[in-house]
């Protein structure tokens, strides 16, 4: 399993109350999980009105697939003008696999995958 990671810290300038930056971070995060299929969330800088971190993340198989549409997202976010992209992070990790179900269930001892 492949999960990919990208956190994005914006300025978002013309906010000047909390109700403006939340405005503006639910409409990018509408967005995002409308055009993308990603979760993503405010993770961080809560109470700082002209600053916000979202996190967006993305679950699948393919390296290359989740490095490709974070990439794009992060396009995106930049497209929509919304706030200005001061930094952002991208992780891809690789998760190991659970075992094949036939072996989980014998090692158990008691028939349960985990």
């Amino acid at each position: 399993m492949v999960v990919g990671v990208l956190t994005i810290r914006l300025r978002i300038a013309e906010a000047s109350s909390l109700k403006d930056k939340r405005k503006v971070v639910k409409a990018v995060l509408s967005r995002l999980k409308n055009s993308f299929n990603v979760s993503c969330a405010e993770v961080d800088d809560l109470d700082v009105h002209q600053s916000a971190v979202i996190g967006v993340v993305a679950v699948g198989n393919d390296r290359s697939f989740i490095n490709s549409k974070l990439d794009k997202a992060l396009n995106f976010v930049e497209d929509l003008h919304l706030a200005e992209i001061l930094a952002h992070k991208l992780e891809i990790l690789n998760i190991q696999a659970l075992p094949p179900i036939g072996a989980a269930l014998r090692n158990s001892g008691h028939g349960s995958l985990f």
